[in-house]
């Protein structure tokens, strides 16, 4: 069973990612080191003890439509209760719609423990967040007014409806219309596909925000407006009015987190309403929805990367558990005795123990770009002497993050099933739900290939490739204090840290100059390999943070040798990656024959 690994997300918030720092240089607040312990706790138990009984059962159960309406898994309807009653959907919400105005560092490390107990449930609160976040940057006062405190205080849930059966990441073919009427509001029509939480039973009204398209638009993705339609209309008195005209066709038969309600939604076909026509308000300008809707997906990719953390330790829990426990043949220089005949637990075999500690390493390496890159959320709204800065490290880290946090996510769950053995393809044992939910990860809120061509062609020119080049300068500094910490328990991590790091700066190097020649394709080529490196870069540079950070816990020894082992393990992966940014255009040019 889960167990949240508290003492490890507060040691990477504040002595890796900078949580620490910034509470101590009054970035944060009022908010102190004893709130962070005691908010994370909670969700720490919370998550242990009430979610993650109840994930298995939303995996097998899964959500059920009938008769038109969504049923969620046995439970699940109780346990949005308790989580809502809980404040933990408000807690970086604005204070004056009843948030708690907590750091975005915070929310992702509660995020990271919801996943973990149960991927299926938490997507629902993750879109409502979004939700808040994108109706308080862009919504006219009169919406925030009647929407913004019941999706703060969860008592309505959010969604987000861009995709449609033939417009996947490519919005600007998209077909929903929108129609003016003559008291300010519009009327929706058309389908939405893969709209998670788009119906369901655990609150009593759904708020969606719907990318639609107005008669005279603009082509392409600058014709592209953001609607706010509720399931039920809301009365002037703040009470629910009459069923809007919209609601879920049907609910796909996916892969894995089957207790989240994944819908078909239908808009303006006649079936509920007064007039035919969902009815909905313009959120922001018209022809400017996609902007708007960036302010929900940026944060939602940062969001889904934490998903592969999440389901990485979950996975990499179950799967030290399960090694600890089972017996088979014997490892080297194993003397044990007992009921097994002397066989060894599996742990003790270096296959396994390797397997395991790329499981951890990955892990962790994962978490601390993820919280990185909510540092520099944070600070890019709390640093108004630094705040392009820090914009500019969290446009870099954005991408990396979702990217390589779910790539993570299914390595780590299929090394998992594999720790099992013939075990892991059992469905009961658990093992394998953890790889079904991670594999949608990598392709949903862009799939990680559009993530590589945003890092590479959008992220690294910033500032003239400067921002890029200052964040490697302080990765190298990292490399330096390990070298001067003499520390004999790191092995050569200071050594293969700063050949990874070349590899990184000497590939940056090429992809920049590529792209100020106008060679995008062969800059392209090599944007996913290079997406990897950089996260390996960082896996080794964030674990070596943590391995000579100033902190007393009892856990040294076991991050020392965590790091020393990525290092001289893992980072010799950026060598090969290196050769593949570099010189595989060519070839993979030459290569479409084979395609044909």
């Amino acid at each position: 069973m889960y167990n949240a690994p508290v003492r490890d997300i507060v040691f990477t918030l504040n002595h890796v990612a900078g949580l620490e720092g910034a509470i101590q240089s009054g970035s944060m607040g009022e908010l102190g080191p004893d709130l962070v312990d005691a908010i994370l706790e909670e969700a720490g138990r919370f998550a242990s003890q009430e979610m993650a009984p109840l994930g298995e059962i939303g995996d097998k159960q899964g959500a059920r439509l009938i008769d038109g309406k969504v049923r969620s898994p046995d439970g699940w309807v109780d346990l949005y209760k308790s989580w809502r009653e809980g404040g933990w959907n408000g807690l970086t919400a604005p204070e004056a719609f009843g948030g708690q105005a907590l750091p975005h560092m915070l929310n992702v490390a509660t995020l990271e423990m919801w996943n973990s107990a149960s991927m299926g449930f938490a997507l629902g609160p993750t879109l409502t967040i979004g939700a808040i976040e994108a109706l308080h940057a862009h919504g006219s006062e009169a919406l925030k007014a009647k929407y913004l405190e019941k999706l703060v205080s969860g008592e309505w849930t959010g969604t987000m409806n861009l995709t449609e059966p033939h417009a996947g990441s490519d919005l600007g073919v998209l077909k929903t219309r929108a129609e003016r009427r003559d008291d300010g509001t519009y009327r929706i029509f058309g389908q939405k596909i893969y709209i998670t939480w788009g119906e369901h039973d655990a609150a009593d009204n759904i708020i969606h925000l719907v990318l639609a398209r107005l008669p005279d638009a603009p082509a392409g993705t600058r014709g592209i407006s953001l609607f706010l339609v509720p399931k039920f209309l809301v009365n002037e008195d703040g009470s629910l009015g009459e069923r809007n005209d919209l609601f879920c066709h049907s609910l796909e038969n996916k892969l894995g987190i089957h207790g989240s309600p994944t819908c078909t939604m239908i808009y303006g076909d006649g079936r509920y309403g007064s007039e035919k026509g969902a009815i909905g308000w313009l959120v922001g300008e018209e022809n400017k929805g996609l902007a708007c809707m960036f302010t929900m997906m940026n944060n939602a990719r940062l969001a889904v990367g934490i998903q592969g953390v999440a389901v990485a330790e979950a996975a990499t829990q179950k799967a030290i558990a399960y090694a600890k426990e089972r017996t088979q043949g014997k490892a080297p220089g194993w003397t044990g005795q007992g009921q097994s005949g002397g066989m060894s637990p599996i742990i003790e075999h270096p296959d396994v123990a390797r397997m395991l500690l790329t499981m951890k390493a990955l892990t962790q390496g994962s978490r601390a770009i993820c919280y990185a890159c909510a540092h520099a959320l944070d600070l890019s709204h709390r640093s108004a002497d630094a705040k392009s800065h820090w914009e500019q490290r969290a446009a870099l880290l954005t991408p990396i993050a979702k990217a390589f946090s779910t790539d993570v996510g299914v390595d780590v769950a299929s090394l998992g099933i594999q720790v099992h053995g013939g075990m892991g393809f059992i469905e009961e044992t658990g093992a394998a739900r953890y790889l079904r939910d991670a594999r949608i990860a990598p392709i949903y809120e862009g799939t990680n290939g559009i993530q590589a061509i945003d890092l590479v062609t959008r992220k690294l020119p910033l500032g003239n490739g400067d921002h890029v080049r200052g964040f490697i300068v302080e990765l190298r500094a990292i490399a330096e204090a390990v070298r001067l910490s003499n520390k004999p328990d790191l092995g050569e991590t200071a050594e293969r840290l700063v050949r990874a790091l070349d590899d990184l700066t000497e590939t940056t190097e090429w992809l920049l100059a590529r792209l100020a020649e106008g060679k995008t394709a062969e800059a392209l080529a090599g944007a996913t390999p290079y997406q990897r490196l950089f996260g390996l870069a960082l896996t080794g540079a964030y674990l070596a943070k943590g391995a000579i950070a100033q902190a007393d816990d009892g856990s040294e020894l076991a991050r020392a040798s965590l790091c020393r082992f990525a290092a001289e393990n893992l980072l010799s992966e950026t060598a090969a990656l290196k050769d593949r940014v570099m010189t595989g255009a060519a070839s993979l040019e030459a290569a479409r024959a084979a395609l044909a």
